[in-house]
């Protein structure tokens, strides 16, 4: 049976004191044999105390890393279309994958599942190496959708596919663009008028005065029509730089109504302005872009409407937020199809008659961007052989 560790102590020390004395005998130092006795008795305390220490407690093991969500739960969170490839078959798509391309598309090949030959191409094809090369697919989803189809292969060979819808940004350049070239026609054409009419006159044309001053009407009225489409291109290139800074004046429209009115009152159908204003609080409001406003809208109900029919002004509240500024005309009316792209620069119904009563082509543009800029609408309602009714909301003044 083994002793406990408390014997043990006890007979260590009687052994220790047996050795001290055998030492004092043999050599007859007391002090030798003190030493001996206080050295052996330390030794064997330290001894029974090593044996009754507790174990020291091995470290713990270093905590597993934290699992991440899986790779199906992440692509679920994207927002655009991703599909997970594997052996050319779809194992995972998203939300925003399944409604573009079908619900159907789990397990088919990757082919069937993105009907474009550039994108199978770009797929299947495996000596592939430029995996972050896009591949712009048009007409997928709907005939004027543009895509962006960025591939990522993974350590296991399964491939990410990322498609990024770039229709708007094409849309915005296309935009772009035609501005441009319509721009540069509208300003090529008169040009090239003033130019050809000026080489006339330095030939024998220009000796004969009925001539002369018929030629130089002309190129007075082409010279003022460049100068009202270049007058309109910078006024719509200072209201599109401002449409993100809300107007904060204080704008009384009936006032700016009676001015507008008064400025046309030497037009050839002036006599035709029927104004019906009511009493309406204050917009808030730049006045300049909307006396511009009033100017375009009204001028066109003066040139597309039928002599002799009234041009009428109307000027309501609507509501408690709102005034509402309506201009109908009676003229030939617009087809429904055109109503849509009336705001559009450069967009006409009719060319060759908007050219001849000396439009420019912007003048609705303007007016759509001057009321986004008030953080207003409008609403341009017509009837074939009845007329055109343009109305335009305002927000009032706050505490007015």
């Amino acid at each position: 049976m083994p002793l406990s560790p408390g014997l043990r102590a006890l007979v260590a020390l009687a052994v220790a004191a047996l050795t001290a004395l055998v030492s004092l005998l043999i050599s007859g130092d007391v002090q030798i044999g003190l030493v001996v006795l206080v050295g052996a008795a330390a030794a064997t305390l330290i001894a029974a105390t090593g044996e009754n220490a507790p174990a020291p407690v091995p470290p713990a093991p270093p905590a597993a890393p934290a699992r991440g969500p899986a790779i199906s739960e992440v692509i679920e969170a994207i927002a655009e279309p991703v599909l997970m490839i594997d052996a050319n078959r779809v194992v995972e798509a998203n939300p925003a994958a399944r409604a573009l391309l079908g619900q159907h598309i789990l397990g088919e090949d990757v082919r069937l599942a993105i009907r474009h030959p550039a994108a199978a191409e770009r797929l299947l094809d495996p000596t592939d190496q430029s995996p972050a090369a896009p591949i712009h697919l048009v007409g997928l989803g709907t005939r004027d959708q543009r895509w962006e189809m960025r591939v990522r292969t993974l350590e296991n060979g399964q491939r990410i596919v990322h498609l990024i819808d770039r229709t708007g940004s094409y849309a915005t350049e296309r935009i772009r663009v035609d501005f441009v070239a319509n721009a540069s026609h509208e300003l090529r054409t008169p040009l090239a008028s003033l130019l050809g009419y000026v080489e006339t006159l330095q030939d024998d044309a220009g000796d004969d005065p009925a001539t002369r001053q018929r030629f130089l009407k002309i190129m007075h009225d082409e010279a003022r029509r460049m100068q009202r489409l270049i007058d309109d291109l910078i006024s719509l290139s200072r209201i599109e730089a401002e449409k993100y800074r809300a107007p904060a004046d204080s704008v009384a429209l009936a006032d700016l109504v009676d001015e507008v009115c008064l400025e046309l009152s030497g037009a050839a159908r002036a006599a035709d302005l029927v104004t019906e204003v009511e009493e309406v609080p204050p917009v808030r409001g730049d006045r300049a872009q909307l006396s511009q406003l009033i100017h375009n809208v009204v001028g066109n109900a003066m040139k597309y409407g039928k002599h002799g029919t009234p041009v009428t002004i109307a000027l309501r509240r609507e509501g408690d937020a709102m005034v509402r500024l309506t201009v109908t005309d009676q003229g030939e009316g617009i087809p429904p199809e055109h109503i849509p792209r009336l705001t559009e620069r450069f967009y006409r119904v009719d060319s060759g008659r908007s050219r001849s009563l000396g439009g420019t082509g912007l003048g609705l543009a303007i007016v759509k961007h001057v009321v986004e800029r008030h953080r207003g609408r409008i609403d341009i309602a017509s009837t074939v052989g009845k007329g055109t009714s343009v109305s335009v909301l305002l927000p009032v003044q706050r505490g007015a």
